[in-house]
């Protein structure tokens, strides 16, 4: 933890999905790199993934592949659901924290890139589907991260509106970038370093090692 902290809790708490509760960086490093050679790019390190790998494939594979982007799309979903739930692992604290939110009262919601119907695959496979008000995925709004739309969605029948009363969790910038548009406010978990002066990430309210971090210091509020 390296900002000042909250001092009570939301009504309403949406999560970012990859590097913020689940780790599956592996399976998309190597469905990304599956992809990339078949395009006749050059592959990447599993760095240059993580630094990389922020916008949905419907706003990222057409800077990547242009016209061939949706054919580079369909082989990265293929490689990528052959494996991703085998691989699929909660990162710590994650099953904890949402625990703890879930028994205070506070409605729960993911907002994530990741293809929706992949994302609800992976939350089942959890068990984790029921602790949700929703789980939104890329495709399943308007437009995805960082635009509100997902947010709204997200949101939509919890009877809580986009403010000060919903918090927005998430390991990027992107996610900073989307709760700021919604007017919600941002977390930070992780160790995403910031990147620059005017980064989205400096400007996230408050900022946590990692979901241990929070969990214990919600536990005590």
């Amino acid at each position: 933890m390296t900002t000042p902290s909250p001092a009570a809790l939301p009504r309403a708490v949406l999560f970012d999905w990859d590097n913020t509760l689940v780790d599956s960086w592996g399976t998309i490093h190597n469905a990304l790199n599956v992809t990339l050679a078949a395009m006749g790019h050059p592959v990447w390190s599993i760095e240059e993934t993580k630094e990389r790998v922020r916008l949905s494939l419907r706003d990222s594979f057409p800077r990547l592949f242009g016209s061939r982007w949706e054919e580079a799309r369909q082989l990265y979903l293929d490689t990528f659901q052959r494996t991703h739930l085998e691989r699929l692992a909660l990162l710590p604290g994650a099953a904890e924290l949402l625990g703890l939110l879930g028994d205070r009262g506070v409605a729960l919601g993911v907002v994530s890139n990741k293809t929706g119907r992949i994302l609800r695959r992976e939350a089942e496979h959890l068990g984790w589907t029921g602790i949700f008000h929703r789980l939104v995925g890329a495709g399943d709004a308007v437009a995805d991260k960082p635009a509100r739309d997902p947010v709204d969605l997200a949101l939509d029948g919890t009877g809580v509106a986009p403010g000060d009363d919903v918090w927005f969790i998430g390991d990027t910038a992107v996610d900073i970038e989307c709760a700021l548009a919604a007017g919600c406010v941002p977390l930070l978990v992780g160790e995403t370093p910031p990147d620059g002066d005017d980064t989205p990430i400096l400007q996230a309210r408050w900022r946590f090692d990692g979901c241990f971090a929070l969990f214990h210091y919600l536990r005590d509020l």
